[in-house]
């Protein structure tokens, strides 16, 4: 009989190609998630909730060694988490029901004598101490479906994909495995900015959350977990993640709206010493950067000489703005719900106020048909069908178009050549230059945790943008192959080896 030391996030089904991609994550991803949002009991078909299990102690290797015996008894997908002693229980009460949407069930009972007074108000099983039958209790059913032929469903991407996920009750589950392994990555998302449905709640993004885990395994060995939680009030966010921060290698923030990102982002970086890296900002900034500048080769064109719109000024629009910047861009206006961010607007926050600062150097006011009159470059990362034909022809010769908002680009790829796009990239993986961050966060996080990085810096997210974009051979450099493909293996090895060996102070 092997000894098993530890676990793995595994993908349910390997990601091997374009078609499997979509199915996993976009745009087929979105199916489950509006499916939950309609109905909450739906998460038990279309995730792996049904099979996961929260194992909780106060001392790790203790909550490991459960969740080990639950996988290799029960074929239960156990997560072991670890909190303080210290922590006050009406903390710990709040924090279990936040997270219990991300399982079928929460095993306590290695923290008996801490949780025995504590009424859980929370829908699933909590297990405080012994129990006959752990099966029974928990519930649990393992849809482990070693062999699917994606041949066989039917119907559009996102059928195929609803029809993938309730077969295969999600689509990552855990192994046991014989050697250590890192502690997994924290996938956390208050659901507030889900693809481009806005806010759909925490339960109905855990699709998502698994389609990156998934990624995370296939594409960088790296292990990690859905940590959903219900609370959308920053501070709340932010207390529940630093109580279990020990349980984790990372933190990965996910579908967070603006503003209430930055200041969750900012204050686990802060006062966490493992990393922290919003892919919604961050892995977006770093391939949209990767594939601008092998546009611009195209082109023949600088960085610093082109004018930029950029619609959208959240999370994803204002990282981009800052990494594009940081990378040499002089002229980029941002545009959102109220036209184009500029120095003296009324009303705007913080946040914008400091967009405006940095970008738009001429000041130009108006709406987005007005602002990109003349603009050499438009990333989209807003909304569906935002960019009409007429605004694209408004552009300078031989426009570069990226429609990044997902599911729905903000103009069709058949539209925009149409109107004469140059280069059209979108972030879809049925469309030629997909712009997807499975080119930067699984090599990134791997580069973090084996080179012992705790810190997410510009010059890591250049680095990694440059490295993709090299990926590309220049003879094989063409308006629809800027970017290497989403699932090439060696971008993510070579992204983490170039971390470790220029960041890593061991």
């Amino acid at each position: 009989m092997p000894q098993f030391k530890g676990f793995k996030t595994i993908a349910k089904i390997p990601v091997e190609d374009k078609d499997t991609l979509s199915l996993v994550y976009t745009p087929g991803v979105g199916a489950s998630c509006l499916k939950i949002a309609e109905n909450p009991e739906a998460s038990m078909v279309y995730t792996n909730r049904i099979n996961s299990v929260a194992v909780i102690a106060f001392d790790y290797e203790k909550a490991l060694n459960r969740a080990i015996f639950l996988k290799s008894s029960l074929l239960t997908d156990a997560y072991p988490l670890v909190v303080s002693m210290e922590t006050q229980k009406e903390d710990f009460k709040f924090a279990i029901e936040n997270i219990d949407i991300n399982f079928c069930a929460i095993d306590v009972s290695l923290m008996e004598e801490y949780v025995t007074d504590i009424e859980f108000d929370v829908e699933i099983p909590v297990l405080k101490g012994y129990v006959p039958d752990l099966k029974e209790f928990f519930g649990t059913i393992a849809r482990n479906v070693f062999m699917i032929d994606t041949s066989k469903l039917s119907g559009t991407v996102k059928e195929r994909s609803l029809q993938l996920r309730e077969l295969a009750g999600g689509v990552i589950e855990t192994e046991l495995t014989e050697e250590k392994r890192n502690k997994p990555v924290a996938i956390v998302s208050d659901g507030t900015a889900v693809l481009g449905y806005g806010n759909i709640g925490a339960l109905a993004s855990i699709p998502v959350m698994e389609g990156k885990a998934a990624l995370y395994s296939e594409l960088a060995g790296v292990d990690s977990m859905s940590f959903c939680v219900r609370t959308q009030k920053s501070e709340e966010i932010i207390k529940i993640v630093q109580m279990f921060a020990p349980s984790f290698s990372g933190i990965h923030l996910e579908d967070i709206a603006a503003p209430a990102c930055f200041d969750i982002e900012n204050c686990l970086s802060q006062t966490l010493d493992i990393p922290v890296f919003h892919d919604d900002q961050h892995g977006t900034a770093i391939i949209v950067l990767a594939g601008l500048l092998n546009a611009l080769v195209l082109e023949d064109k600088n960085i610093s000489n082109i004018k930029i719109v950029i619609a959208g000024a959240g999370a994803a629009g204002t990282a981009v703005a800052k990494l594009l910047l940081y990378a040499g861009a002089k002229n980029i206006v941002m545009d959102d719900i109220n036209g184009a961010v500029y120095r003296g607007r009324k009303n705007d926050n913080k946040y914008l106020d400091e967009l405006a600062s940095i970008t738009n150097p001429n000041n130009e006011s108006g709406e987005l048909k007005e602002v990109i009159k003349n603009a050499d470059v438009f990333i989209g990362l807003s909304k569906g069908g935002l960019l009409t034909e007429d605004m694209v022809k408004s552009m300078e010769y031989r426009p570069v178009v990226f429609a990044l908002a997902n599911p729905e680009p903000e103009i069709m790829p058949d539209e925009a050549k149409h109107a004469g796009v140059y280069i059209m990239s979108t972030g879809r993986s049925d469309f030629e230059n997909q712009i997807n961050n499975s080119l930067a966060f699984p090599g990134l996080f791997k580069g973090l945790i084996d080179g012992k990085i705790n810190r997410v810096t510009d010059e890591i997210k250049l680095e990694s943008a440059l490295i993709i974009a090299s990926m590309v051979p220049e003879d094989e450099l063409s308006t629809d192959n800027i970017l290497p493909e989403a699932l090439d293996r060696t971008v993510p090895v070579k992204i983490a080896n170039n971390i470790i060996e220029k960041f890593s102070k061991h």
